[in-house]
C-alpha cells in the first residue's frame, strides 16, 4: 500500500477515479518542537488537540476497505486546517476553556505558509488527480464541552453540509438504519462550519459526506473497527445514489 509521509499530511492508499476517498483535518495532535504552545500532553490527547479516534478509523478504512485517506499531520492547536485563512479561530488562543499561551501573538502568515497552505495544496492536487465519486470528511466531537456543560449532545453521529445536502440526506437515512441517533447539521451546522468541504467539494461539484462521530464511541480499537466498517458501508451506499 502506498503511504506518503509529509510534515503536514499523510496519505494512505491510492485513489481510484470515481471511487471514495477520505480526508481528515484534525487527525493528528502533533506539535513541532519549535512551537511551544504551553499546553500539556494530556490536553493535546484530549479533544482540543485533535479529533479523537479518526486517525485510526481512517487507517482502517484505507487498509480494510480500500478507501484512501489524506490526513493532517499537525494539531488543530497549531493551526486549524478546518477554517478559512481569515477565520478568527484559525490559530486558537483558547479551546473549550483551555488557554493556549503559545498562540498569543502568533505569526499568522508564517503558520499559513508552513502548515495550512501545503496541506490544502496537497489535498487539492490529490483530489484533482483522483476525481473521486465521493469524499468522506471525517471528524469526531466530544459528548460534553467543558465551557458549555448544559448543552445536550445526544447524537452518536452527525452529518454536516452547506448548500450540497443530497449525499448527507442519504447518509442520515442509512445511519438511522443501524439504529443510531443521527444529527442533521448537528452538533455543528455546515452552514457555518464547512470550510474544507466548501473549498474542495462544493466549489467543484463533488459529492461529499462531512461526518462527525461522538468520540466516546471510538476511543478504543473495538469502537474504531465498528465505525470504520459502518462508515465504509454507508459511504458505498451513498456512492451508488449520488
Amino acid at each position: 500500500m502506498k503511504i506518503v509521509n509529509d510534515p503536514n499530511f499523510r496519505q494512505i492508499g491510492e485513489p481510484v477515479p470515481g471511487g471514495i476517498v477520505l480526508v481528515s483535518d484534525h487527525a493528528s495532535n502533533f506539535v513541532p518542537e519549535d512551537i511551544p504552545l504551553g499546553v500539556t500532553q494530556d490536553q493535546l490527547n484530549d479533544h482540543i488537540g485533535w479529533d479523537i479516534g479518526v486517525a485510526a478509523i481512517a487507517e482502517r478504512m484505507a487498509r480494510r476497505h480500500a478507501i484512501p485517506a489524506h490526513l493532517a499531520a499537525v494539531s488543530r492547536l497549531v493551526v486549524d486546517l478546518h477554517r478559512e485563512e481569515d477565520h478568527a479561530k484559525l490559530i486558537p488562543q483558547d479551546s473549550d476553556g483551555v488557554l493556549i499561551p503559545g498562540n498569543l501573538g502568533a505569526d499568522r502568515e508564517w503558520r499559513l505558509e508552513r502548515f495550512y497552505r501545503p496541506y490544502h495544496d496537497a489535498m487539492a492536487a490529490w483530489l484533482d488527480a483522483a476525481q473521486p465519486g465521493l469524499i468522506v470528511s471525517l471528524h469526531s466531537f466530544t459528548p460534553q464541552l467543558a465551557d458549555n456543560p448544559d448543552e445536550q449532545r445526544p447524537w452518536e453521529v452527525g452529518l454536516l453540509y452547506n448548500e450540497q445536502g443530497e449525499a448527507a440526506r442519504h447518509a442520515i437515512r442509512l445511519f438511522q438504519e443501524y439504529g443510531l441517533t443521527v444529527g442533521d447539521n448537528e452538533p455543528y451546522s455546515g452552514k457555518l462550519l464547512n470550510a474544507t468541504m466548501n473549498r474542495h467539494a462544493e466549489a467543484h461539484g463533488r459529492p461529499y459526506l462531512a461526518i462527525e462521530v461522538r468520540n466516546d464511541l471510538i476511543r478504543d480499537e473495538g469502537g474504531q473497527a465498528r465505525w470504520a466498517d459502518m462508515i465504509a458501508s454507508v459511504a458505498r451506499g451513498v456512492r451508488e445514489l449520488v
